[in-house]
């Protein structure tokens, strides 16, 4: 009597099933270079390398910016306080430096020339009583020592006159070089405090350097945010891409700067695209993936940067047929 035997047809059911998916597979291999692949974004986080409070954040998720748009900015109170003593001190030390190349003041200078114009004078009143002196000497009215005090009072008046000469042209002269020298060198300091005042002061506000999508705000306004950590994260178009996997049978048609198209569901055109990246390593197929491939199977990565301009047009995990061009 014949029996019915359970596990032989559930074995019998499994054989077919697998050689069913085999013949699927085979129906529906890759057989006009095209491949399914998914849109990936690489993220550009914008931080400032100072902390503070956020007082104001200029932007929201999912705004489409252009370059050089204010992201954001900390509260600075403390850097406008540095940055206003940073150059009150630069300015302290360029006075200090303008005077000493001038010399002494214009009214020191005064003081020396009328001290020189009263030395000449003596000088003058000493010459005519010298002359006096000899007319006398000779008729015998003084004596050879009132004579000689007299030569003595011109030489003594000469040598006041030539001694403030001398004072008013070292007056009008800068200090020495070696003071000049280091008076320079700290401006130069002061500057050097001054510049780094200015850059912790903006980066206090934050621009973007990309234009983009703001894809996420990472900090609300009123919080406290460390040094470094991001703000803002950006996607700029240029660094959306497309990430597809393909077998070892087609890796060798395919090459870096090679033309590809994209289509997707909802696109009103066809996007062309170029491969940028041919991974070297196999890898099995991820668990993740928009593919009729076997998972088993080993394949090879592929990337491809579509136009900026079109790259808008396209989401981070959005599904995405490519075929070669």
């Amino acid at each position: 009597m014949w029996q019915f035997d359970h596990q032989s047809l559930a074995r019998r059911t499994i054989v077919f099933t697998s050689l069913s998916v085999l013949l699927l597979s085979g129906c529906t291999k890759n057989q006009n270079n095209n491949w399914q692949g998914y849109v990936e974004g690489e993220y550009v986080y914008i931080s400032s390398s100072q902390s503070g409070r956020l007082d104001h954040l200029a932007v929201t998720r999912g705004q489409q910016i252009a370059a050089d748009t204010p992201l954001f900015s900390l509260e600075s109170a403390n850097e406008i306080a540095a940055q206003q003593q940073a150059q009150h001190q630069l300015d302290a030390i360029k006075e200090n430096l303008s005077d000493i190349e001038r010399g002494k003041r214009p009214e020191e200078q005064a003081v020396t020339r009328a001290q020189l114009k009263q030395a000449q004078a003596n000088a003058e009143h000493a010459q005519n009583q010298l002359q006096r002196n000899k007319a006398q000497y000779r008729i015998g009215g003084i004596s050879k020592q009132q004579l000689d005090d007299s030569r003595t009072a011109v030489e003594t008046a000469v040598a006041d006159v030539h001694q403030k000469q001398s004072q008013l042209n070292v007056d009008q002269l800068p200090n020495r070089q070696g003071q000049i020298k280091a008076q320079q060198a700290q401006v130069a300091a002061a500057q050097s405090a001054l510049d780094q005042a200015n850059w912790k002061l903006n980066q206090k506000t934050v621009n973007t350097t990309h234009a983009g999508v703001v894809f996420d705000t990472l900090y609300r306004e009123g919080e406290w945010v460390a040094a470094g950590n991001p703000i803002v994260q950006l996607l700029p178009p240029e660094n959306v891409k497309v990430r597809f996997f393909v077998a070892e049978s087609v890796l060798g048609q395919l090459k870096l700067n090679q033309k590809v198209i994209l289509h997707c569901d909802g696109c009103a055109t066809d996007l062309p695209a170029q491969i940028t990246y041919i991974s070297t390593k196999a890898e099995y197929t991820p668990p993740i993936i928009y593919s009729n491939e076997t998972r088993a199977k080993l394949v090879y990565m592929i990337e491809a940067h579509p136009n900026a301009t079109d790259a808008v047009k396209l989401h981070p995990g959005q599904p995405i047929e490519v075929r070669l061009q």
